[in-house]
């Protein structure tokens, strides 16, 4: 009777485990500047509030706030206005796949975060 439990309960956690989620990326830039450590967490902190946020990352040298969410959960409008609520306005630079919205804007690398802007 135990195994056969520990035999359901493991299933059942694989195949809860197992169900796509539909995360996406959105890459902001902020306005006014994030200039410190400390600004920097406050944004995170705000941003974390929001349901559906999964991994924030942040490169203050290009002023870039980079959020991974599941988008079943949240939407890019709640997470602008997460922003929006910490004090800053974003610009969305780029969405699900990286693809730039503005072509004036500088790709960023999905992997780290970084400009591949060309000096």
């Amino acid at each position: 009777m135990r195994k056969t439990f520990a035999l359901m309960l493991t299933v059942l956690l694989m195949s809860a485990s197992a169900v796509a989620k539909d995360l996406r990326e959105v890459v902001m830039k902020t306005t006014p500047e994030m200039k410190s450590e400390k600004v920097e967490k406050k944004v995170k902190n705000h941003l974390w509030l929001t349901a559906g946020v999964k991994k924030i990352r942040t490169d203050l040298s290009n002023q870039l706030v980079i959020v991974t969410y599941d988008a079943d959960k949240t939407s890019e409008k709640s997470i602008l206005s997460s922003m929006k609520k910490a004090g800053f306005e974003a610009k969305v630079v780029s969405n699900k796949a990286g693809e730039p919205k503005d072509s004036k804007k500088v790709p960023v690398d999905a992997t780290s975060g970084a400009s591949q802007q060309k000096k």
